[in-house]
């Protein structure tokens, strides 16, 4: 029954038979059909009311455990996924896919191809960066099919093989398959347990030549940290200086999981056109909607939109709608997504300590993930070890250049509580078996 709800087959609110007659038609006794409906009550697939009977329901993601069928479907594996750092789909989507559909209509009446985006997801957008701190026109956006996709596109437009590009170290592993893919040479700076030293970023700017930079300054992936307003008008100021353009990555910006924990964006702090910033709905509402975008000047929006048609014409149509209508109920989300991450956070920063005390880590004030100190240089054998016990991890070295990090693992807390306490168990079990990895060879 919770398989049926799940895939659809069985609709939400449907009122189910009576356990007695339920039992007659399974041939079951009538023990197993209550102690069934008991089931599913706890997990939050059945409301109740005396006299009129039970209904389907879907539960709140943060009450299900680690038997929640959906953790992990694309994988097939069974492991319980602290290598994704992707919360489930916020409790607001089902009513914003109903208005998306009550407007659906009208959209197909036209041709159904927007290539910088459906206008009222732009004009949502840009409304929202002048909530920001930031005065945005809706010719200044280009939606995207996720932020990977706007992270490609830039890539694509500002490096060539052999550029150098600064990236932090440690960062998201597919910004650098980004670079990669482009043939283009990665100028690693390091961000600290204390996070960005500036000078340091400076001076790779003045030394490498590098013509474009990938930095995360909202709760840094995977560390959390978050660039203060002086450190980002630092930032800015020696992009000029050396004639660097800056891709921003604020995936996380609006995950904050305290009030006030922001800055202003980095592009408030820009004079000159040279900060260009990546959007996604992914990380605030749901990764099934495969809705992204990029803020830059109106010029370099029109040349992105051009330079898209050689990947794909246009975005989906209705999931554009969802996020325009998400937009209207942002903070709303907001507020769930800290109570709902803030538990998920706590709950796994209390069984690490619990159960293993000697890994170290800070714990951020938004974002999704704890960047986690390990005793030794066993991240891979920590990850590899752990597979083995239904747990898939990420490594530290995912998140850098050449195999560096080997003493660190992200542990990402997008996932519900119960969850969280299990895999940590599970990963705590014999930690003899973790051993020294040795360094991974350069690729060059």
């Amino acid at each position: 029954m919770r398989g049926l709800i799940l895939d659809g087959r069985l609709a939400v609110g449907v009122r189910l038979p009576a356990e007695r007659h339920l039992a007659e038609e399974l041939g079951v006794s009538r023990t197993t059909v209550t102690a069934a409906y008991d089931r599913l009550r706890e997990q939050g697939y059945l409301e109740s009311r005396q006299g009129s009977g039970s209904r389907t329901a879907l539960p709140d993601p943060g009450s299900l455990g680690a038997d929640n069928p959906w953790l992990a479907p694309d994988d097939g594996d069974g492991l319980l996924p602290l290598h994704a750092a992707a919360p489930p789909a916020t409790a607001l989507l089902g009513e914003a896919i109903e208005e998306a559909g009550a407007d659906y209509h009208r959209y197909a009446l036209g041709m159904g191809y927007h290539p910088a985006g459906l206008a009222p997801l732009r004009e949502a957008i840009a409304r929202r960066y002048g909530e920001r701190g930031l005065p945005t026109r809706p010719e200044q956006i280009l939606v995207t099919s996720g932020a990977q996709h706007g992270i490609h596109l830039l890539m694509s437009a500002f490096a060539g093989p052999g550029d150098a590009v600064l990236v932090e170290s440690p960062t998201y592993p597919h910004a650098l398959d980004a670079v990669r893919l482009r043939g283009a040479r990665m100028v690693p700076v390091g961000v600290q347990e204390d996070g960005w030293h500036l000078d340091l970023v400076s001076g790779a700017m003045r030394q490498s030549g590098a013509r474009l930079a990938y930095v995360i300054p909202d709760f840094q992936n995977p560390t959390g940290h978050l660039m203060s307003g002086e450190g980002r008008a630092e930032l800015v100021a020696a992009a000029r200086r050396h004639g660097v353009t800056l891709v921003a990555d604020e995936s996380w910006a609006e995950l904050a999981l305290e009030e006030p924990a922001r800055a202003a964006p980095l592009a408030a702090f820009d004079t000159d056109g040279r900060v260009i910033t990546v959007g996604s709905a992914s990380k605030l509402w749901w990764g099934g909607l495969r809705v992204g975008w990029i803020r830059a000047s109106a010029a370099t929006v029109r040349r992105l939109a051009g330079l898209r048609a050689a990947v794909d014409l246009a975005g989906g149509v209705f999931d554009q709608l969802v996020v325009a209508h998400l937009f209207g109920r942002i903070e709303e989300t907001r507020a769930e997504r800290r109570r709902t991450l803030g538990a998920s956070c706590a709950a796994l920063a209390a069984v690490l300590r619990e159960e293993r005390p000697g890994w170290a880590f800070t714990v951020p004030r938004g974002g999704g993930s704890l960047w986690v100190r390990l005793d030794g240089p066993v991240a891979r054998s920590v990850a590899e070890a752990a597979a083995a016990r239904g747990v898939r991890l990420a490594p530290g070295p995912w998140f850098g250049v050449d195999g560096t990090l080997e003493r660190y693992l992200r542990l990402s807390f997008t996932q519900p509580p119960a969850v969280l306490e299990e895999a940590v168990r599970r990963i705590a079990r014999d930690p003899a078996s973790y051993r020294p990895c040795e360094p991974l060879t350069p690729t060059l």
